[in-house]
């Protein structure tokens, strides 16, 4: 175990952090879902300045980081990180801290409709959904929306448009895609939310720092190219991928995907910017 120094803005003690030995402090520095969630913290724990914060009389500090294991990718890549936060107040109370650390990933709705039908009918609309393996599930049929994790370097709109093309085979430009998350988001302008988190749902908050942009992309198409995906077998084999397709009818899609939040999640903002006539 390694032990190093962050500094701190304005002037405040430097930030200790116990880290293992595979892992060095540059590498941890340079690490996307670290330098994010890092600074999300710092500008959380900051807002306690302000008189009507709740927790301003006996503010929250973030005392101490411990790296307890680290995973890397193929070719030495860091993937994952598992972490302890040490956070309290001059009280003595403390937050729970321990944070499993992956970063960013994005998930698309992907609507297909035959194009021998009016655009207007939504009873028309199929939406596909991956059946693959997913270990920490425990499943090796789990059905979801295709998704992936964002890039080092990454753009959320690219690696949407890469997710579809490796998951069903289906090239779609990046300005035919439609950030759902951040065009909901804009009705709640100037709430803590849109000032410190991503533009993006958290599907487990109180584990992991993973947040989803969601995207919408809608294509009409000759009804036998969508019904050629049915049971296609797609995904990146070198990757470990195993993917099938599965074509559902969109009204099914809440039901058909129901064990997986993204899917829920893009089910339910699709239909609720369907509503506000935003999409």
């Amino acid at each position: 175990m390694s032990t190093f120094s962050i500094p701190c803005d304005h002037g405040q003690q430097s930030l200790l952090v116990n880290c293992t030995p595979d892992l060095n402090k540059d590498d941890l520095l340079r690490f996307p879902a670290f330098q994010i969630w890092l600074s999300t913290l710092r500008y959380s724990l900051k807002r306690q300045q302000h008189p009507s914060h709740e927790f301003h009389k006996d503010p929250y500090v973030l005392r101490k980081i411990v790296i307890q294991a680290v995973d890397f990718f193929k070719g030495g890549r860091l993937g994952f990180i598992k972490l302890k936060a040490e956070v309290s107040n001059k009280n003595g109370e403390s937050l729970p801290g321990s944070v499993f650390l992956r970063g960013g990933s994005v998930g698309i709705l992907l609507l297909l409709q035959p194009d021998d039908v009016h655009s207007s009918m939504e009873d028309e609309k199929r939406a596909i959904l991956t059946i693959q393996p997913r270990i920490p599930a425990g499943s090796l049929a789990f059905a979801e929306i295709p998704a992936g994790m964002l890039d080092d370097n990454g753009s959320f709109a690219g690696s949407a448009a890469k997710e579809i093309q490796e998951e069903t085979g289906l090239t779609i430009p990046q300005d035919e895609l439609i950030d759902m998350t951040s065009l909901a988001l804009q009705s709640i302008a100037g709430t803590e939310d849109v000032d410190t988190l991503q533009k993006a749902v958290y599907p487990s908050p109180g584990g992991s720092d993973e947040f989803i942009p969601l995207f919408l992309c809608q294509k009409r198409i000759p009804r036998k190219d969508i019904e050629h995906l049915q049971g296609r077998l797609t995904g990146l084999r070198q990757d470990g991928e195993k993917i099938t397709l599965k074509v559902v009818p969109l009204k099914n899609l809440w039901k058909e995907g129901l064990r997986d939040g993204k899917t829920l999640a893009s089910w339910a903002l699709y239909k609720g910017l369907k509503e506000e006539g935003k999409i």
